[in-house]
């Protein structure tokens, strides 16, 4: 009988279905087993049950052959034919008692994942396998996909067959198991704790305590997955693997090995699984494997060299020709006492050298170069192979060169041009540390020289009927490594790097603004709304109305006192705010407002930014409600407030001689205070902040946008502007007007007092030279 045949009437339970190997797999059995029951185990995930993932699944490019096929109505009739079961390796519902067949495709399929996710997943799930067989009374063959990568480190020929090793998987698992509380209860140790806090403290203790200790516990965290990781790595290697997720696999195996009692048990190996040759369509791939990252970086003029041996074999097997032997494995029932093996691959009979491999990538990129936007076509490097070594030493170079563009880039003061310096340097960071990652991951395969024997899955092929070896080819001589990688593998892998794209840019429709009466738009000042600093709002207020010689005093005081409020801001900005305002003390608040009314309420409002202004009345036009929070005294915002439904600024007291004291009537909403504001604010006045937006500039205001569901960074700092980027939120240039007003007019012998007030306060804040102290200076020395 032919496969079909073979399959027909049989109820075969599936997981992985939404992987890689499974999706083809389920497509092929839909589309050639028409008499073949379907039962696949489905995680729920983001609020859908498994059936609603599966039909999701259903309406991908793999099935759309299918879809034509079946005609009106296909993803519900296909949903019809598969039973769905919802669950995970973890936990896992009984078998059917009438099930025939399980084809294992679940599992961990990351080289470094933590220790014990490794071995939970990987080992873990064919216990609870194993578990769900047994507990429906029924005596399925098991069908386990593993990879030929469990041989390990090892040169030479392998066969199929049972490993040798006498690893004991038990043993190791509950290892696996402690690993992850000792790693935690590591992490809380006092040098431990006060490393985390400090490195908190030192990016992120202007936006407040809470924030701090959220990123210490952060970096925690991150500190015990990578320990984690590197335990999964080490424990691998030292055992004789390649790695967490090979040591892994083979543990898996012998679990079965030991454990499926009377029940059929096939392992089939295949080694690299790449696109598909035919099915279900040329070029058919899911997300990147194990080679796309290279050979993109490589198209990107990104990979220089690789620590590889030319004359190594690569084994690539085409996913559609695993998912045959797949099949015919299935349709092939061996004893219960006597396991099968099948290794699915390349290298014994139709061998790929890794220098042919990177003369393929190498011509290929050379006859349709990657482009680069504005810049033409990417060139891309000759490879010299000169070993491992000197490959180390290029990227250790690399290396050190990103640690000191990061150090620099932290001093420099901010401007857009610094963003884009910003941009550029975190993608060769990130290109470094991708090099790196994938140089450590890939290193012990390349030592790996060895070729998989295929002799068993070769007598299984054979064995096939001549119409089933058409149909289900899973020889690897059927094709040439010149069409299936220039011509079927390159193109399918590079095809998102080649969509056109509008030389202009992406078009700017605007920003989507909801009506929505629960909802608040909240605005920070200064950085944001207007070009100007606390200190330089001073400075409006105490030179406007001054002699020259009055100005001259005032800005040789601040000058002397510039390097505290430096340290002040990087240490605590309430402080700063608290020391500049205590400057006030003495002033007259009825001079003050008269200064106001007459010159500085005019410079502030011609120094609101345009889009700001845009961007307020959108908010009140669609119903938001719209609220300044500020570090600012309320006297000198008081001509903003028509804007605004609400304000919210500093206060300062007044003494019984009527003059201002230079306390603060309460302390500033600064940092985490901010949120907590926020917080209760919402409340008070019924709005949602989940719908809510906020605009601010600084590492300051990161708790103040992290509070709402809309968070825009306006001319970010370097901070503010990355966690952005991490993030997903809106970054958006607000320019300055051309010809702003400025607050003071100095003498010539105050220009050097201003210049020192201008690099001091840039330093300050991390403002460009548009934002300091020394904006008050026109041109031509002359006001404006």
């Amino acid at each position: 009988m032919g496969l079909r045949e073979r399959l027909a009437g049989r109820r075969v339970y599936m997981t992985g279905v939404t992987g890689f190997v499974g999706e083809a797999l389920l497509e092929r059995l839909l589309s050639d087993f028409p008499d073949t029951r379907v039962v696949a185990l489905v995680r729920p995930r983001g609020g859908q049950d498994g059936a609603s993932r599966l039909r999701r699944q259903l309406r991908k490019p793999a099935f759309k052959a299918l879809r034509e096929k079946v005609g009106e109505g296909a993803v519900e009739k296909l949903a019809a034919r598969v039973e769905v079961v919802d669950g995970d390796l973890a936990s896992m519902p009984d078998l059917p008692a009438d099930v025939d067949l399980v084809i294992h495709c679940a599992g961990e399929v990351s080289f470094d994942p933590p220790i014990d996710e490794g071995f939970t997943t990987n080992i873990g799930g064919v216990q609870e396998l194993l578990r769900a067989a047994r507990a429906g009374g029924g005596s399925p063959h098991i069908v386990h996909v593993s990879t030929a990568y469990v041989a390990g480190l090892r040169s030479g020929h392998i066969a199929e067959g049972r490993l040798a090793h006498d690893v004991d998987w038990a043993t190791e698992k509950a290892a696996a198991g402690r690993a992850r509380q000792a790693a935690e209860d590591a992490s809380r140790l006092p040098e431990h704790s006060a490393r985390f806090l400090e490195e908190a403290q030192a990016e992120h203790l202007r936006a407040g305590a809470q924030s701090v200790s959220r990123d210490a516990e952060d970096r925690r965290r991150e500190w015990v997955r990578d320990r984690l990781v590197r335990s999964g790595a080490e424990r691998a290697q030292v055992l004789g693997w390649t790695d967490c997720y090979t040591f892994t696999k083979a543990l898996a195996e012998r679990c079965l090995e030991d454990s499926h009692g009377d029940l059929p048990l096939t392992i089939v190996r295949p080694s690299i699984i790449e696109s598909a040759l035919a099915r279900p369509y040329p070029g058919w791939i899911e997300g990147f494997k194990m080679a796309e990252p290279l050979i993109l970086a490589y198209g990107r003029g990104e990979f220089p060299d690789f620590p590889a041996s030319p004359d190594a074999t690569i084994d690539i097997i085409p996913v559609d020709l695993v998912v045959n032997a797949i099949i015919a494995a299935a349709a092939q029932t061996p004893p219960a006492d006597e396991p099968a093996y099948y290794t699915v691959c390349s290298g014994f009979r139709n061998p790929l050298l890794f220098r042919e491999l990177f003369e393929n990538v190498h011509e290929y990129f050379q006859e349709h170069p990657l482009p680069k936007r504005g810049r033409g076509p990417i060139a891309v490097p000759e490879w010299p192979f000169a070993g491992a070594r000197a490959a180390e030493a290029k990227l250790r170079n690399g290396e050190r060169v990103a640690a000191v563009a990061g150090r620099v880039l932290e001093h420099v003061p901010r401007s857009e041009k610094v963003r884009r310096w910003a941009q550029e340097f975190d993608r060769f960071e990130s290109r470094v540390g991708f090099l790196r990652r994938y140089a450590d991951i890939y290193r012990a395969y390349t030592k790996a020289e060895l070729v998989y024997v295929d002799d068993a899955t070769k007598a299984l092929y054979d064995g096939l009927d001549a119409a089933d070896q058409a149909d289900f080819n899973f020889d690897p001589a059927c094709y040439d490594w010149y069409h299936y990688l220039q011509e079927v593998h390159f193109p399918a892998v590079t095809a998102i790097l080649r969509r056109p794209r509008d030389p202009a840019g992406p078009k700017r429709t605007g920003v989507n603004l909801p009506a929505n009466p629960d909802a608040l738009a909240v605005f920070d000042l200064d950085g944001t709304l207007v070009t100007s600093t606390v200190i330089e709002s001073y400075l409006w207020l105490r030179l406007a109305d001054e002699a020259p010689a009055g100005r001259a005093r005032e800005l040789a005081g601040l000058a002397a006192v510039l390097p505290r409020y430096l340290r002040a801001e990087r240490t605590d900005r309430g402080h700063l705010i608290r020391s500049v305002y205590a400057r006030y003390k003495g002033a007259d608040p009825e001079e003050l407002a008269r200064i106001i009314d007459e010159v500085a309420g005019d410079i502030l409002l011609r120094r609101v930014k345009p889009a700001a202004i845009r961007r307020v009345r959108a908010h009140r036009q669609a119903g938001h409600r719209t609220v300044l929070l500020t570090g600012s005294v309320d006297f000198l915002v008081r001509p903003l407030a028509p804007l605004f439904d609400e304000v919210v600024a500093s206060k300062l007291t007044v003494g019984a001689d009527g003059l201002l004291t230079g306390k603060l009537a309460s302390s500033p909403l600064v940092g985490d205070a901010r949120a907590a504001f926020l917080d209760h604010y919402a409340g008070r006045v019924g709005a949602d902040l989940s719908s809510s937006w906020a605009y601010g500039d600084s590492q300051s205001d990161i708790p103040m946008l992290r509070a709402v569901g809309n968070p825009v960074a306006v001319n970010p700092d370097l901070a503010l502007f990355r966690l952005a980027k991490a993030n997903g939120w809106a970054v958006e240039e607000w320019p300055s007007t051309a010809g702003e007003p400025r607050a003071v007019v100095p003498s010539r012998q105050e220009r050097s007092l201003f210049h020192a007030a201008r690099t001091a306060a840039a330093a300050l804040t991390g403002s460009g030279s548009g934002a300091g102290v020394g904006a008050g200076v026109g041109r031509d020395g002359g006001a404006r």
